[in-house]
């Protein structure tokens, strides 16, 4: 995480178009998983993704003439911090999307938030468990139940699939209150701390994926839409996004940029239903829209600021924010 300086007269002209782009390449994320699971165990999904990611960050180091971190003790915390956030949250989701759809994957990356808050006041106790973070995860977990349908009654192989992408959400929010606390002071750059955490990633996983998951694949027997799957959630899911997002923060404030969250369970939806011809029940994207309200009350986020803040984006530009991510939303 690096402290980045916002010019308030930036208008969103400058922007927004990468702001949506991130929330499109996140959300279609979905859709690939789904085709690389066809043909690649979820682990040797995991990584190609974080390998080919990995390749394109140390290219943009290159690039722009950084460098990796030197610090031991850094990259002992960066190991910690891709074991959940690549390695176990990017393999979950490839399970789960063996049993359910692109569009649901994507509906449960959107409890991310409120994931993040329970084990930031739960766990590292970095955040007060104040009224509004009550109700707002209460009624997150109302939306939860909603998207369930659990009236209806759940179980089997659908069941299993969204609770282990729910797993993954709840590995995310175990990562980024320990990114917060040990990388915010961290001198290096944004690109430099990615692209290191996914090394460690990748050297994880290969270490472990044939115990998992036995041989690697014969890449020459894999169909060319799984291939371009892996090549695009390494290269746009998992490594330029991130330089995207950067540049998003540095412009528009680490508040707005966090809103893309808010977005990404609507393209995975839009491109899952459109690419994929997946179906969606009525109470699906409902609990999904409440869920998303429960990570806005639990934010802080009333209705009058909302309108305040988006109308402050159409006149000038956003308010000025500090701090910026690191780390990938699937």
């Amino acid at each position: 995480m690096t402290a980045v300086s916002v010019d308030p007269q930036v208008r969103p002209v400058r922007w927004l178009p990468g702001f949506v782009a991130l929330a499109a390449i996140w959300g279609a994320s979905f859709l690939f998983i789904k085709v690389g699971v066809s043909q690649l165990h979820p682990v040797y999904l995991t990584l190609g993704r974080v390998a080919t990611g990995a390749l394109t960050l140390l290219a943009v180091l290159v690039v722009t003439r950084d460098r990796l971190p030197r610090d031991p003790k850094l990259w002992g915390h960066l190991a910690v911090i891709a074991a959940f956030a690549n390695c176990l949250a990017f393999t979950l989701f490839g399970y789960g999307e063996q049993r359910i759809s692109s569009v649901l994957a994507g509906i449960w990356n959107g409890t991310t938030p409120l994931a993040t808050l329970l084990v930031a006041v739960l766990v590292f106790r970095s955040e007060r468990a104040t009224v509004a973070r009550v109700v707002g995860v209460a009624t997150g977990f109302v939306g939860l139940l909603v998207v369930l349908g659990a009236w209806r009654g759940v179980g089997g192989a659908a069941l299993t699939g969204q609770l282990m992408c729910l797993g993954a959400a709840v590995c995310y929010g175990l990562a980024f209150p320990y990114m917060k606390k040990f990388l915010t002071a961290r001198p290096e750059s944004g690109v430099s701390l990615s692209a290191a955490q996914l090394l460690m990633a990748t050297a994880e996983l290969a270490v472990i994926a044939p115990f998992l998951a036995g041989s690697p694949p014969d890449v020459t027997q894999l169909h060319a839409d799984v291939i371009g799957s892996v090549l695009a959630l390494g290269m746009l899911g998992t490594g330029l996004a991130f330089v995207l997002n950067l540049r998003v923060v540095r412009l528009a404030g680490a508040t707005t940029a966090s809103t893309v969250t808010y977005l990404i369970p609507i393209f995975a939806t839009i491109v899952g239903v459109i690419v994929l011809g997946e179906q969606i029940t009525w109470y699906q994207p409902v609990g999904a829209a409440i869920v998303l309200l429960g990570v806005a009350i639990s934010q802080g986020v009333s209705t009058q600021q909302i309108r305040h803040r988006y109308a402050g984006m159409i006149r000038v530009g956003p308010r000025p924010v500090g701090v910026g991510a690191v780390g990938q939303q699937d």
